[in-house]
Formats: C-alpha cells, structure tokens, sequence
C-alpha cells in the first residue's frame, strides 16, 4: 500500500497540523479524502474544513480508529493525556509524535505493546513548505513505515534520518532555529534603520539576503566559507563587518544557543 493508499489522520489542528494538510494536499501526495483531522476547537475544524476540504472530528478515538496512520501534532504537555484516550484504538495503527523533548519510551507507557512508532522533530518552516524534519529510527516497525514517514515529511520540506539521542540536538538546532534566523534578521533590519534606510525597505533587503543566502548554500553545495570568501574583498565593506561579528562573539553566541536549547530539551524530556 502506498502513502497514496493510506488514510492520514492528525490530532491536533495547530500550525504544524495545517502545515501537514496544505503540503499533503498542495503536492498532491494525498487525496484530500484520505486526510482527517481532529482538535477540541470546532471553529478550527471548520476553518481546516473550508481551507482544504478535509474531514474533521472533535473526536480523537474515532480518528484513530479511520485512520492507518495517526500523527500526533499536539504539544507536549497534553500528549500523555491523549496517549492515555486514544490508547486502545492504537493495534494495527502507525503513530508519528512530533512532540517536542517527549521519547518513544515515554510515549509507549501509554500505549499498548508492539505499537508501532516514529518520533519526528519538524520545525515552523513547514508552514511555508519550507521545514527541516529530523525522524527517528525506531524498532519493531513493518516494511515501509519509515518510508511512509519520510514522504509525508518530504511534502513540507526536507528530511534527515537519525538515531533517537541525536533529536535533543534536532531541537536545538532546527528546532529552536528559526527564532535565532528571526532574531538576525531583525538585527539586520535594525542597522539598516541605523545607517538612514526606511524600516520596510530595511526589513525587505534583510529577509531577501537571508533567503537568497540560504538557497544560493543549497542549490550550489558550497560551503559556507566559500560564500563569505566570495563576498569578502580585501580590505573591502564585508571583511570590515565580518571583524565586527567576530569582535561580539557572534559564532560562539549561536553555538552556544544550540546546546543550551538542545540541554533544555532534554531537560523537558525529563519532566523538569
């Protein structure tokens, strides 16, 4: 059975949920048919109903039990409590968690034996079709779980495959990452302000340098070092700016955001 085959439901209609239904349907990996969703709100139902034509339901256990493949994109505070609810409609079903910090020893003390499971880490990107997933491998799947993971994954951005102890440095990374990338960008808003350009014009140009920077590292595969050597003539602007990030610590302050948010999700993990 391919992914096309599958009934797809979510639990959860949250911005990863939709993220979920609009690359699912925008690609056209699925029929809008095979894709249900369910969350407490009704008037988001509705709204995910009018945007995409998917089905809803308020009721957790009857999407699990429609479904051959549950994601459960709820946060991870209120997951245990709908391990525990949906828990004896799970035999025979695939479950995806992309609860952040929340292992799959955890989440199988809530489940019956021999589920089959697939922790993942997306990120917010996956809104714009544009996210970063981390799944993990993971024991006692059938043939072609993983893959069927990786294709709905792939519908809203790229996807690597790990062991389940790197995902607390996925989250760190990619995970927290788009808050850093906001965070600079921003910044480089704020200096163009600083040195007489118009605050849209300033946030126009610092956006459009993050995303061509970005896409220019992936389309040619050069290395990082190559772009700021390429841009950096000698006793030039760049070179000029580059001392000054170098001078605030700007390599060691986003390195060490990585780890501190990468030890917070392990601390998360273990309920502190």
């Amino acid at each position: 059975m391919s992914v096309r085959d599958k009934r797809i439901g979510l639990v959860g209609g949250g911005n990863m949920g939709e993220a979920l239904v609009r690359g699912l349907t925008k690609t056209g990996l699925m029929p809008v048919g095979h894709l249900l969703t369910a969350d407490v709100r009704t008037e988001r139902l509705e709204e995910l109903k009018r945007l995409y034509g998917v089905m809803v339901t308020p009721d957790n256990v009857t999407l699990v039990r429609r479904a051959d493949v549950v994601i459960l994109a709820v946060k991870p505070q209120i997951l245990r409590g709908i391990l525990d609810e949906i828990a004896p409609a799970t035999p025979g079903k695939l479950l995806i968690s992309v609860a952040a910090g929340v292992s799959t020893g955890e989440i199988r003390r809530h489940l019956p034996p021999g589920t089959r499971l697939i922790r993942v880490m997306p990120n917010t990107p996956a809104l714009v079709l544009e996210g970063a997933t981390a799944i993990a491998l993971a024991a006692g799947l059938e043939e072609g779980d993983l893959d069927t993971a990786r294709q709905i994954f792939e519908a809203v951005g790229r996807v690597v495959i790990l062991d389940e102890e790197m995902m607390d440095a996925v989250t760190g990374l990619s995970g927290s990452g788009p808050a850093y990338i906001a965070l600079v960008v921003e910044a480089l808003a704020d200096g163009g302000v600083r040195v007489g350009l118009d605050r849209k014009t300033a946030m126009t140009l610092a956006m459009q340098t993050v995303l061509g920077s970005a896409r220019l590292l992936i389309d040619t595969g050069m290395h990082p070092g190559q772009l700021k050597d390429m841009v950096s003539s000698p006793g030039g602007t760049t070179i000029a700016g580059i001392h000054t990030l170098e001078s605030g610590g700007l390599r060691r302050t986003l390195i060490d955001a990585v780890e501190r948010a990468t030890q917070r999700s392990r601390e998360l993990g273990q309920g502190r």
